[in-house]
C-alpha cells in the first residue's frame, strides 16, 4: 500500500513541507545560539540527574530489553539508539544513526521545538487541566518530525511520521498523587515515540493526515469539549520562532511555582524576615496549575518524596522563606525533614487568583502576615524565564556550571560546553559530539 500525497491544507501537511524543506541557513543566528544554550541547559541536568537514583534504573530496566552502543549524556553506558533517547534528545539520536553532521543536527533540534512549542500551544491550557502532561503528548510530534527529517524523509513521510506519532502521543500526569516517577519518562517516551514513527514512515506505514484536526485527531480526542486551536500547529512557521519564547527555569521545581518562590525570596530579602516573624502566608494561584501544585493536601503540606516537594507550593514558599533559596539541596531528605520548613507550611494557605495571567504566563501572589501585624504582599504578574523576562545566555551557562559541579570536574565541564556551544559551528559529526558528551 502505498502513502498518498498528502492534503497540503492538514496542520501536518503545512508543518511536514516546513520541515522538508528547513535549511540551516534559514534559521536566525540569534536562534541558534539560544537552541545551544538550551541544549547547555539540557546537557547539566542530564549530567546533574546522574547523582540521583533513577537514571541507574532506567539504564537497567533498558540494558535488559537490548543492547547497543549509542552513548548517553552524562554515563559511561551505551544502549540502542531508542533507548538512548530517554536520556539523549531524539534528534541526537537520530543524527548519530544518520551520520549527520552537527549542522544537521542543530536543524533538526529547532524543527523539533518549534514543533512541540505549537502542538502544546493549541490545547493550552487544556492538557494539564484534564491530566496529560504536555511534554510527553506534544513532545512526541517534535521528535517525530526531527527524526523524520534526519531519516531523510520528504514531505509526504513527515506526514506519515506525524499520524503515526499521534496513537504513541501519552503521558499522563498521576505521579501527582503520589510522587511516582512516571513523569521522568515523558521526555524519552515522546523521543522513542518520534523515532519509532519515522521508522515506520520510512517503511512505508500509513498515518492520517488530520492527526491534529480530525474527528478523532489529538485536540478532539485528548481534549473533548474544550476550547482548542489546532491552526496553531502550523502558525508563523519560519517567521515567527517559539524557540526564543522557551521558558528557561530558574529553579528545579514546577514551573508553576517560580513566580512564588521569587516572590517570596524578595520579600525575605527586602525585609529581613526571619521564620519567627511569620503569623500566616497567604497565596493565590490559577485553579488549573493549582490542582497540579495543591493538590493532594496531604502530599502538598508535607511532602513525601523529591517529586512531591518540587510540585508543592506551600513546601516551596516555606523552604525559601527558611533558608533564602532554593536549589536541589531543598529536595534532599533532610530538607524533606526539616521541622522548621514543615511547622511553617503549616502556616499558608491557598485560594484562586482571579488576576492571574495563567496561560499566558505562570503568575504568582504572596501575602505575609507578621507577628507584628504588618502585612507584606508581592506579586509576580509574570514568572522569570518567561520570554517577557527571558534568562539570559550567560545566566543559562551559569546554571549549568551549578548543575555539572554535582557530579563532573571542570575540564570535563568545559569539554561539554565547548562542544554544545560549537554545534553547527564546524564539520564535526553528531556521533562525535554524542561522545563528547558522555560521563
Amino acid at each position: 500500500m502505498s502513502i498518498e500525497s498528502p492534503v497540503r491544507t492538514t496542520m501536518s501537511g503545512l508543518v511536514a513541507e516546513f520541515g522538508a524543506a528547513l535549511d540551516y541557513a534559514d534559521i536566525p543566528a540569534e536562534v541558534l545560539d539560544r537552541a545551544r544554550h538550551l541544549v547547555l541547559d539540557a546537557v547539566g541536568l542530564a549530567f546533574a540527574s546522574t547523582a540521583y537514583g533513577y537514571p541507574a534504573v532506567a539504564r537497567d530496566a533498558l540494558s535488559a530489553l537490548t543492547k547497543g552502543d549509542h552513548p548517553v549524556i552524562g554515563m559511561s553506558d551505551r544502549l540502542g539508539p531508542r533507548d538512548a533517547a530517554a536520556a539523549l534528545p531524539a534528534a541526537l539520536s537520530a543524527a548519530t544513526v544518520a551520520g549527520a553532521s552537527t549542522k544537521d543536527l542543530l536543524t533538526a533540534y529547532v524543527l523539533a521545538v518549534e514543533v512541540s512549542a505549537r502542538v502544546g500551544i493549541g490545547g493550552s491550557p487544556g492538557f494539564h487541566d484534564v491530566g496529560y502532561h504536555p511534554t510527553g503528548v506534544a513532545g512526541a510530534f517534535g521528535a517525530a518530525v526531527a527524526a523524520g527529517r534526519l531519516g531523510g524523509l520528504d514531505a509526504d513521510g513527515l506526514v506519515a511520521a506525524q499520524g503515526i506519532v499521534g496513537s504513541m502521543a501519552a503521558g499522563i500526569m498521576e505521579f501527582l498523587q503520589d510522587g511516582s516517577w512516571t513523569k521522568r519518562q515523558h521526555p524519552g517516551w515522546a523521543a522513542m515515540s518520534g523515532i519509532t514513527a519515522a521508522s515506520f514512515a520510512r517503511f512505508g506505514w500509513v498515518g492520517p493526515p488530520a492527526v491534529y484536526e480530525g474527528r478523532f485527531g489529538l485536540y478532539n480526542t485528548h481534549l473533548t469539549g474544550r476550547e482548542t486551536d489546532p491552526g496553531a500547529v502550523a502558525a508563523g512557521l519560519g517567521t515567527e520562532w517559539e524557540l526564543m519564547r522557551t521558558a528557561v527555569k530558574p529553579y528545579p521545581i514546577c514551573h508553576f511555582i517560580h513566580a512564588f518562590a521569587d516572590a517570596a525570596l524578595d520579600l525575605r530579602t527586602e525585609n529581613d524576615l526571619r521564620v519567627g516573624d511569620i503569623a500566616a502566608i497567604r497565596c493565590r494561584i490559577h485553579p488549573v496549575p493549582g490542582k497540579v501544585v495543591c493538590e493532594p493536601p496531604e502530599a502538598k503540606w508535607e511532602p513525601r518524596s523529591d517529586y512531591d516537594a518540587k510540585f508543592s507550593l506551600p513546601f516551596v514558599v516555606s523552604a525559601v522563606l527558611s533558608r533564602g533559596r532554593f536549589g536541589l539541596a531543598e529536595l534532599a531528605d533532610e530538607a524533606l525533614a526539616d521541622r522548621e520548613i514543615l511547622d511553617l507550611a503549616r502556616k499558608v494557605t491557598v485560594t484562586p487568583d482571579d488576576e492571574s495571567a495563567f496561560p499566558r504566563a505562570y503568575s504568582g501572589y504572596v501575602e505575609i502576615e507578621l507577628t507584628d501585624g504588618r502585612v507584606l504582599t508581592r506579586r509576580e504578574q509574570v514568572n522569570r524565564g518567561h520570554d517577557e523576562r527571558p534568562l539570559t545566555n550567560d545566566e543559562i551557562a551559569d546554571t549549568y556550571a551549578e548543575s555539572r559541579a554535582l557530579v563532573t570536574d571542570a575540564g570535563t565541564a568545559d569539554r561539554v560546553r565547548d562542544a554544545v556551544l560549537g554545534l553547527g559551528s564546524t564539520d564535526r559529526s553528531a556521533r562525535d559530539f554524542a561522545e563528547a558528551l558522555r560521563g
